[in-house]
């Protein structure tokens, strides 16, 4: 899932006129507005109408369960649960109950990345297949001169969200990376911005390679300890062993209700990460603080300040505003209508959980929003509202109402223009079962089976395997429901017949979107 862009920073020095001024794009008219700093008595003023607004959102929209934590000045001002942690049941969220964070943690990943950089054990610029010799790209060139940056700010030109679409087929990390090799760069080598999960968890993977360690452990050992953050893990087996864990939801038939369980381990660095509103305001208080945390220097300024440099533009397909946004290292870097740089990530799983997380630097201010449902928005308007309250005394808009088109338009992303549920009224009959039966190879997605199962085909793919029905729509087109996190509802499976008559070769629509999802028949087994 894509992660929206941030918000981080003024100045902070004390002066802020009441607010009367509204942005720009709230009411269309060019303005003069209040210098760019708060004072602490507006950031203390704006926690009660946070807290309300946090009651009223999740009464608004049915979301189950949230928790909040505010950091200001070096401490924690605010940290609170509310609602549920599986909806139906009397578990409350509190403080310290631990939620996945989803894209949220990719920030956390180019914090730990930083250590390194400030242990002097890589360079950001040092060159992937220098600590992961095996690791290979489409095209040589690039192979040769990839570095950490280019895959912590979506730059390496693999396609947006390559491999995802091979975690749900229930490949590892160590093959999902290794499989990276058969998806072409088009050329886009540090020119073009394409959110990767795995482009990023290649990026990590790497660094902890020249650490000598595991990503899990490499994580652990040089932030979540360091700082305390000991419900914090990049494992999921830690997540679901935490007695005080969130139930992921998805809306089904209106109803919030908790289904699936994301199992996000192969892209830990850039999803895997699970955590508490609490662990995470000391990981912003670290971020804040430039690198000193409770008086200690953890991770040298210059290396985090890398992270927050703008290196890419990241421009969303339905941006909230006029402005340009940009990526750094694991951060959304961009600036408010007043002028103010801002950091911030959200995290969103299908499945299960939408986070978000907002910093204003120069403020020391920070905003950790943490939930358990699907991604409607909720984070990023909470969080959005939260640095309004505190800059004009009031929330401009309903933000909410601005969000949730742009992710409900997200979660329609790749979904077929076909309509293949509604029936053609005289479509071609579809040839015997034994034209289209037998195995088919891919080399991005690996092998793929037609099988005959009474007077039925069914689709066997992935390395589990999971076999899915597939249904007659006209001709040699077929479908199929998609699962998983990537699921995009009905998908054609089309059959190409060669002069024999049989099958020669079947083209899988979900999986066609770079023109990679056709899979050439082998020899019978």
């Amino acid at each position: 899932m894509h992660t929206f862009r941030a918000v981080k920073k003024p100045r902070s020095t004390p002066t802020i006129h009441k607010r009367r001024q509204l942005p720009p794009h709230s009411t269309g008219e060019s303005e003069t507005f209040p210098q760019p700093a708060i004072r602490p008595h507006a950031v203390a003023a704006a926690l009660p109408e946070l807290h309300a607004l946090i009651a009223a959102t999740l009464k608004k929209t049915g979301v189950p369960g949230a928790a909040v934590a505010v950091v200001h000045q070096d401490r924690m001002i605010y940290a609170k649960g509310f609602g549920r942690r599986e909806r139906g049941t009397p578990a409350r969220v509190d403080p310290e109950t631990v939620f996945q964070l989803a894209s949220l943690s990719k920030p956390l990943a180019s914090t730990v990345i930083a250590g390194l950089v400030s242990d002097k054990i890589v360079t950001w610029d040092d060159r992937l297949v220098d600590h992961s010799p095996d690791f290979r790209m489409h095209d040589a060139s690039v192979t040769a001169s990839l570095t950490i940056r280019d895959m912590c700010s979506h730059r390496s030109g693999l396609p947006e969200h390559a491999g995802d679409l091979l975690e749900d087929m229930g490949y590892g990390r160590e093959e999902i990376l290794r499989r990276l090799r058969h998806i072409p760069t088009n050329n886009l080598f540090r020119s073009q911005y394409a959110y990767t999960n795995f482009g990023l968890t290649a990026g990590a993977v790497a660094a902890a390679n020249a650490a000598g360690r595991s990503w899990e452990a490499l994580s652990s050992e040089r932030l979540y300890k360091k700082l305390g953050m000991h419900a914090t893990s990049s494992r999921l087996a830690d997540f679901l062993a935490q007695t005080n864990h969130a139930r992921g939801h998805v809306l089904i038939d209106g109803r919030w209700t908790a289904r699936y369980q994301r199992t996000p381990d192969a892209q830990a660095p850039a999803g895997g990460a699970s955590s508490t509103v609490t662990d995470m305001a000391r990981w912003m208080r670290l971020h804040l603080n430039r690198g000193i945390y409770n008086g200690r220097p953890l991770i040298a300024d210059k290396a985090l300040a890398e992270t927050y440099r703008p290196h890419m533009v990241n421009t969303p397909s339905q941006p909230i505003d006029a402005r340009y946004g940009f990526y750094g290292l694991g951060w959304n870097v961009n600036y408010d209508e007043l002028g103010r740089v801002t950091l911030g990530h959200s995290g969103a799983f299908e499945l299960g959980a939408a986070t978000a997380v907002a910093l204003l630097p120069a403020e020391q201010l920070g905003i950790v929003v943490l939930t358990n449902s699907q991604p409607i928005g909720v984070p990023e308007a909470l969080a959005k509202s939260f640095f309004e309250l505190v800059t004009y005394g009031r929330v401009t808009q309903d933000w909410l109402a601005r969000f949730r088109p742009i992710f409900e338009e997200m979660a329609q992303d790749g979904h077929s223009p076909i309509d293949y549920a509604a029936r053609l009224p005289a479509p071609v009959h579809a040839l015997a079962h034994t034209c289209y039966a037998g195995r088919y190879l891919n080399d991005l997605y690996g092998p793929l089976d037609i099988l005959r199962r009474g007077r039925a085909l069914t689709m066997r793919q992935g390395l589990t395997p999971t076999e899915f029905s597939l249904t007659h729509y006209n001709h040699n087109t077929f479908y199929y429901a998609t699962t998983g996190e990537n699921a995009v509802g009905l998908s054609g499976v089309t059959f190409t017949i060669g002069a024999t008559g049989a099958a020669i070769h079947v083209t899988v629509e979900n999986l066609d979107r770079e023109g990679l999802g056709t899979f050439t028949r082998t020899a019978s087994r």
